[in-house]
């Protein structure tokens, strides 16, 4: 059933099994803040939701696809519209707004980081999910005659500015400040 969720979390559950996966999904957001990502196990996400460790497995393939669930719902309950005069200022205030959130839910951040290198088949539907989520956000701010390699690009140096912050090697505050600079770069001569 668990890719039955990364599918779509309510499509083919009944009441009562949406009912446990969102419980899984608060608690696992519980068990994150409260334990942090390394010491977090499907287990006590499952004890803290109050079900079986097999009830939970049967919706959570892992921890990592708990970490990408999570994710996903934090990328897809956030509505942002571009704001600025520019392109450029239209995707810097995305990318922006990306890590600004980040930089509120570090735990989550470092924990999709690691999650999404998995190679879990319900965590690669997911990655997939927010790829296109994030891809389709730069090309909004970009426009709708956006190059595509121009899209790529910033996709890509926010997937690295991502993992650098997962790593350690910046905060998400600081990894906005300098998706600043590399935005600009980027649109230099394709604004």
């Amino acid at each position: 059933m668990s890719s039955q969720l990364s599918a779509s979390p309510r499509q083919g559950l009944n009441r009562r099994q949406a009912e446990t996966v969102e419980r899984l999904l608060a608690a696992g957001h519980e068990e994150l803040g409260a334990v942090g990502h390394e010491a977090l196990t499907v287990r006590t996400v499952a004890h803290r939701a109050g079900v079986s460790p097999a009830t939970a497995y049967t919706y959570l393939a892992s921890k990592n696809h708990l970490f990408a669930e999570l994710f996903w719902r934090f990328l897809a309950e956030d509505a942002h519209e571009p704001t600025g005069a520019d392109v450029i200022e239209r995707l810097q205030s995305v990318t922006r707004h990306l890590t600004r959130r980040l930089a509120e839910e570090p735990e989550l951040a470092a924990a999709v980081t690691s999650a999404l290198l998995g190679s879990d088949p319900d965590v690669e539907r997911l990655r997939l999910r927010i790829g296109g989520e994030l891809v389709a956000r730069f090309r909004t701010a970009l426009g709708a005659d956006a190059d595509p390699v121009v899209v790529e690009t910033v996709a890509l140096a926010f997937s690295g500015a991502l993992l650098q912050g997962g790593m350690g090697l910046m905060t998400y505050t600081e990894m906005g400040e300098r998706l600043d600079a590399v935005v600009a770069v980027i649109m230099r001569g394709n604004a």
